[in-house]
Protein backbone atom coordinates (compact mmCIF):
# COMPACT_ATOMS: atom_id res chain seq x y z
CA UNK A 1 0.00 0.00 0.00
CA UNK A 2 1.14 3.39 -1.09
CA UNK A 3 0.67 6.56 1.41
CA UNK A 4 0.64 10.09 -0.35
CA UNK A 5 0.69 12.92 1.97
CA UNK A 6 -0.56 16.15 0.42
CA UNK A 7 -1.09 19.79 2.05
CA UNK A 8 -5.09 20.02 1.20
CA UNK A 9 -7.77 18.14 -0.11
CA UNK A 10 -7.00 20.14 -3.25
CA UNK A 11 -3.73 18.81 -3.27
CA UNK A 12 -4.96 15.17 -3.19
CA UNK A 13 -7.92 15.99 -5.56
CA UNK A 14 -5.33 17.13 -8.17
CA UNK A 15 -3.00 14.36 -7.93
CA UNK A 16 -6.07 11.51 -8.47
CA UNK A 17 -7.57 13.47 -11.39
CA UNK A 18 -3.92 13.55 -13.00
CA UNK A 19 -3.94 9.67 -11.92
CA UNK A 20 -7.33 9.18 -13.95
CA UNK A 21 -6.49 11.45 -16.98
CA UNK A 22 -3.39 8.99 -17.54
CA UNK A 23 -4.91 6.22 -17.32
CA UNK A 24 -7.46 7.24 -19.75
CA UNK A 25 -5.12 8.92 -22.32
CA UNK A 26 -3.54 4.67 -22.27
CA UNK A 27 -6.97 3.32 -22.17
CA UNK A 28 -9.69 5.96 -23.42
CA UNK A 29 -12.83 3.20 -22.67
CA UNK A 30 -11.27 2.91 -18.93
CA UNK A 31 -14.01 2.32 -16.42
CA UNK A 32 -13.84 4.75 -13.39
CA UNK A 33 -15.37 3.79 -10.24
CA UNK A 34 -16.74 6.80 -8.28
CA UNK A 35 -17.45 7.50 -4.89
CA UNK A 36 -20.10 10.07 -3.03
CA UNK A 37 -19.29 12.32 -0.16
CA UNK A 38 -18.08 15.29 0.07
CA UNK A 39 -14.77 14.06 0.15
CA UNK A 40 -14.20 13.15 -3.47
CA UNK A 41 -15.35 16.53 -4.95
CA UNK A 42 -11.80 18.00 -5.37
CA UNK A 43 -11.27 14.79 -7.79
CA UNK A 44 -13.81 16.04 -9.85
CA UNK A 45 -13.46 19.22 -10.03
CA UNK A 46 -9.93 18.96 -10.83
CA UNK A 47 -10.90 16.09 -13.63
CA UNK A 48 -13.93 18.87 -14.73
CA UNK A 49 -11.16 21.59 -15.40
CA UNK A 50 -8.51 19.13 -17.32
CA UNK A 51 -11.45 18.17 -20.14
CA UNK A 52 -12.70 21.91 -20.20
CA UNK A 53 -8.77 22.61 -21.09
CA UNK A 54 -8.41 19.93 -23.62
CA UNK A 55 -5.92 18.09 -20.95
CA UNK A 56 -8.30 14.60 -21.16
CA UNK A 57 -10.61 13.13 -23.16
CA UNK A 58 -13.35 11.81 -21.62
CA UNK A 59 -15.56 10.66 -24.55
CA UNK A 60 -15.32 6.99 -24.60
CA UNK A 61 -14.82 7.09 -20.64
CA UNK A 62 -17.31 4.91 -18.45
CA UNK A 63 -18.60 5.43 -14.88
CA UNK A 64 -19.30 2.84 -12.16
CA UNK A 65 -21.58 3.33 -9.20
CA UNK A 66 -19.92 2.15 -5.71
CA UNK A 67 -23.46 1.95 -3.67
CA UNK A 68 -27.05 3.03 -3.69
CA UNK A 69 -29.54 3.76 -1.10
CA UNK A 70 -32.38 1.27 -1.31
CA UNK A 71 -36.06 3.01 -1.80
CA UNK A 72 -35.17 6.02 -2.82
CA UNK A 73 -36.30 6.83 -6.40
CA UNK A 74 -33.72 7.39 -9.46
CA UNK A 75 -34.60 10.71 -9.62
CA UNK A 76 -34.55 11.52 -5.89
CA UNK A 77 -32.01 14.82 -5.55
CA UNK A 78 -30.23 12.33 -2.81
CA UNK A 79 -29.62 9.10 -4.65
CA UNK A 80 -26.47 8.25 -5.67
CA UNK A 81 -27.57 8.23 -9.08
CA UNK A 82 -28.64 11.94 -9.39
CA UNK A 83 -26.00 12.98 -6.70
CA UNK A 84 -23.37 11.31 -9.48
CA UNK A 85 -24.71 13.36 -12.43
CA UNK A 86 -24.78 16.44 -10.40
CA UNK A 87 -21.38 16.17 -9.26
CA UNK A 88 -19.70 14.02 -11.72
CA UNK A 89 -20.76 13.52 -15.13
CA UNK A 90 -22.90 16.81 -16.11
CA UNK A 91 -19.57 18.86 -15.04
CA UNK A 92 -17.35 15.79 -17.00
CA UNK A 93 -19.50 15.86 -20.05
CA UNK A 94 -20.73 12.26 -19.73
CA UNK A 95 -23.97 10.86 -20.78
CA UNK A 96 -26.13 7.95 -18.94
CA UNK A 97 -25.23 5.46 -21.55
CA UNK A 98 -21.79 5.78 -19.70
CA UNK A 99 -22.81 5.30 -17.09
CA UNK A 100 -23.81 1.95 -14.42
CA UNK A 101 -24.89 1.63 -11.41
CA UNK A 102 -27.59 -0.66 -8.95
CA UNK A 103 -30.86 -0.35 -8.92
CA UNK A 104 -31.96 0.46 -5.65
CA UNK A 105 -35.85 0.69 -6.81
CA UNK A 106 -35.76 -3.04 -7.74
CA UNK A 107 -38.84 -5.34 -5.95
CA UNK A 108 -36.00 -8.06 -6.12
CA UNK A 109 -33.34 -6.36 -4.73
CA UNK A 110 -30.50 -9.42 -3.99
CA UNK A 111 -31.13 -10.40 -8.49
CA UNK A 112 -30.40 -6.49 -8.68
CA UNK A 113 -26.78 -6.58 -6.47
CA UNK A 114 -26.07 -10.15 -7.80
CA UNK A 115 -27.20 -8.43 -11.81
CA UNK A 116 -24.60 -5.41 -10.76
CA UNK A 117 -22.10 -8.06 -9.53
CA UNK A 118 -22.30 -8.98 -13.63
CA UNK A 119 -22.60 -6.07 -14.84
CA UNK A 120 -19.12 -4.84 -13.47
CA UNK A 121 -17.85 -8.24 -14.74
CA UNK A 122 -19.10 -7.94 -18.34
CA UNK A 123 -17.82 -4.31 -18.67
CA UNK A 124 -14.17 -5.89 -18.31
CA UNK A 125 -13.59 -5.08 -14.27
CA UNK A 126 -13.50 -1.63 -12.78
CA UNK A 127 -10.02 0.62 -13.79
CA UNK A 128 -9.76 2.73 -11.40
CA UNK A 129 -11.90 2.22 -7.96
CA UNK A 130 -12.08 6.11 -5.91
CA UNK A 131 -12.67 5.48 -2.05
CA UNK A 132 -14.00 7.34 1.02
CA UNK A 133 -13.78 6.42 4.23
CA UNK A 134 -16.07 6.56 7.02
CA UNK A 135 -15.21 7.68 10.50
CA UNK A 136 -15.76 3.67 11.79
CA UNK A 137 -13.25 2.88 8.89
CA UNK A 138 -16.00 1.66 6.39
CA UNK A 139 -15.38 1.70 2.83
CA UNK A 140 -18.67 1.52 0.34
CA UNK A 141 -21.21 1.02 2.97
CA UNK A 142 -19.35 -2.06 4.01
CA UNK A 143 -19.71 -1.30 7.61
CA UNK A 144 -17.86 -2.83 10.42
CA UNK A 145 -17.51 -6.58 10.63
CA UNK A 146 -18.92 -7.13 6.90
CA UNK A 147 -16.66 -9.93 5.31
CA UNK A 148 -13.69 -8.71 3.73
CA UNK A 149 -14.99 -11.82 0.88
CA UNK A 150 -18.40 -10.18 0.52
CA UNK A 151 -20.11 -9.26 -3.13
CA UNK A 152 -22.62 -6.41 -3.75
CA UNK A 153 -25.12 -6.72 -1.52
CA UNK A 154 -27.94 -4.99 0.70
CA UNK A 155 -26.35 -4.14 3.93
CA UNK A 156 -28.24 -2.06 7.10
CA UNK A 157 -26.66 1.58 8.16
CA UNK A 158 -25.18 1.85 11.21
CA UNK A 159 -26.57 4.83 13.30
CA UNK A 160 -23.37 6.29 13.19
CA UNK A 161 -23.59 6.34 9.32
CA UNK A 162 -26.45 7.62 9.30
CA UNK A 163 -26.21 10.40 11.69
CA UNK A 164 -22.97 11.24 9.20
CA UNK A 165 -25.26 11.25 6.22
CA UNK A 166 -27.87 13.31 8.08
CA UNK A 167 -26.23 16.81 6.73
CA UNK A 168 -27.52 15.71 2.99
CA UNK A 169 -31.34 14.96 4.12
CA UNK A 170 -31.24 18.92 5.42
CA UNK A 171 -30.23 17.41 8.92
CA UNK A 172 -32.73 15.20 9.60
CA UNK A 173 -31.98 11.72 10.20
CA UNK A 174 -35.30 10.51 9.52
CA UNK A 175 -34.56 10.79 6.08
CA UNK A 176 -31.96 8.76 6.00
CA UNK A 177 -32.62 5.14 4.62
CA UNK A 178 -31.37 2.19 6.55
CA UNK A 179 -30.73 0.24 4.00
CA UNK A 180 -28.48 0.16 0.71
CA UNK A 181 -26.57 -1.60 -2.17
CA UNK A 182 -22.85 -1.51 -1.71
CA UNK A 183 -20.38 -3.26 -4.02
CA UNK A 184 -18.88 -6.16 -1.43
CA UNK A 185 -15.05 -5.60 0.05
CA UNK A 186 -14.44 -8.59 -2.64
CA UNK A 187 -16.15 -6.42 -4.92
CA UNK A 188 -13.68 -3.69 -4.28
CA UNK A 189 -10.56 -5.29 -4.33
CA UNK A 190 -11.27 -6.82 -7.75
CA UNK A 191 -10.58 -3.30 -9.48
CA UNK A 192 -7.07 -2.81 -11.00
CA UNK A 193 -5.99 -0.01 -9.11
CA UNK A 194 -7.70 1.51 -5.83
CA UNK A 195 -7.46 5.16 -4.41
CA UNK A 196 -8.68 6.31 -1.15
CA UNK A 197 -8.94 9.72 -0.43
CA UNK A 198 -9.35 11.00 3.46
CA UNK A 199 -9.06 14.51 4.79
CA UNK A 200 -9.79 16.35 7.94
CA UNK A 201 -8.79 15.02 11.62
CA UNK A 202 -12.21 13.44 11.91
CA UNK A 203 -11.19 10.52 10.06
CA UNK A 204 -7.17 9.97 11.20
CA UNK A 205 -7.85 7.55 12.93
CA UNK A 206 -9.23 5.38 10.36
CA UNK A 207 -6.71 6.42 8.67
CA UNK A 208 -4.48 4.86 10.94
CA UNK A 209 -6.47 1.59 11.11
CA UNK A 210 -6.44 0.91 7.95
CA UNK A 211 -2.56 1.30 6.98
CA UNK A 212 -1.24 0.53 10.36
CA UNK A 213 -3.26 -1.81 12.04
CA UNK A 214 -4.03 -5.39 11.03
CA UNK A 215 -6.42 -6.36 8.49
CA UNK A 216 -10.01 -6.78 10.07
CA UNK A 217 -13.64 -6.45 9.63
CA UNK A 218 -13.71 -3.73 12.33
CA UNK A 219 -11.73 -1.62 10.11
CA UNK A 220 -12.97 -2.94 6.67
CA UNK A 221 -10.90 -0.06 4.57
CA UNK A 222 -7.64 -2.42 6.34
CA UNK A 223 -8.27 -4.75 3.20
CA UNK A 224 -6.80 -2.21 0.98
CA UNK A 225 -3.24 -3.99 2.96
CA UNK A 226 -4.40 -6.85 1.08
CA UNK A 227 -4.75 -4.98 -2.77
CA UNK A 228 -1.48 -5.22 -5.11
CA UNK A 229 -2.05 -1.72 -6.16
CA UNK A 230 -3.81 0.39 -3.60
CA UNK A 231 -2.95 4.58 -2.88
CA UNK A 232 -3.94 6.00 -0.07
CA UNK A 233 -3.93 9.99 0.05
CA UNK A 234 -4.61 11.79 2.79
CA UNK A 235 -3.94 15.69 3.93
CA UNK A 236 -1.87 16.18 6.87
CA UNK A 237 -5.05 15.75 9.86
CA UNK A 238 -5.94 12.99 8.45
CA UNK A 239 -2.19 11.60 8.23
CA UNK A 240 -1.91 13.42 11.74
CA UNK A 241 -1.62 9.67 13.86
CA UNK A 242 -0.28 7.41 11.43
CA UNK A 243 3.50 6.22 13.12
CA UNK A 244 5.36 6.18 9.72
CA UNK A 245 4.05 9.54 8.42
CA UNK A 246 7.75 10.67 8.17
CA UNK A 247 8.45 7.40 6.10
CA UNK A 248 5.45 7.81 4.13
CA UNK A 249 6.69 11.56 2.91
CA UNK A 250 10.41 9.93 2.48
CA UNK A 251 9.10 7.48 -0.09
CA UNK A 252 6.78 9.67 -1.80
CA UNK A 253 9.66 12.19 -2.31
CA UNK A 254 12.19 10.00 -3.61
CA UNK A 255 9.84 7.89 -6.17
CA UNK A 256 10.19 8.06 -9.96
CA UNK A 257 8.56 10.94 -10.82
CA UNK A 258 7.51 8.20 -14.05
CA UNK A 259 6.05 6.23 -11.70
CA UNK A 260 2.81 8.22 -11.10
CA UNK A 261 0.57 6.70 -7.81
Amino acid sequence: MEVVIVPDAEAGGELIAEAMAKLLGRKPGALLGVATGSTPLPVYEALAAKVRSGAVDVGQARIAQLDEYVGLPADHPESYRSVLRREVLEPLGIGMDQFTGPDGTAEDVQGACEAYDKALSDAGGVDLQLLGIGTDGHIGFNEPCSSLASRTRIKTLTEQTRIDNARFFGGDIGQVPHHVITQGIGTILEARHLVLLATGEGKADAVAATVEGPIAAMCPASALQLHPHATVVVDEAAASKLKLADYFRHTYANKPEWQGI
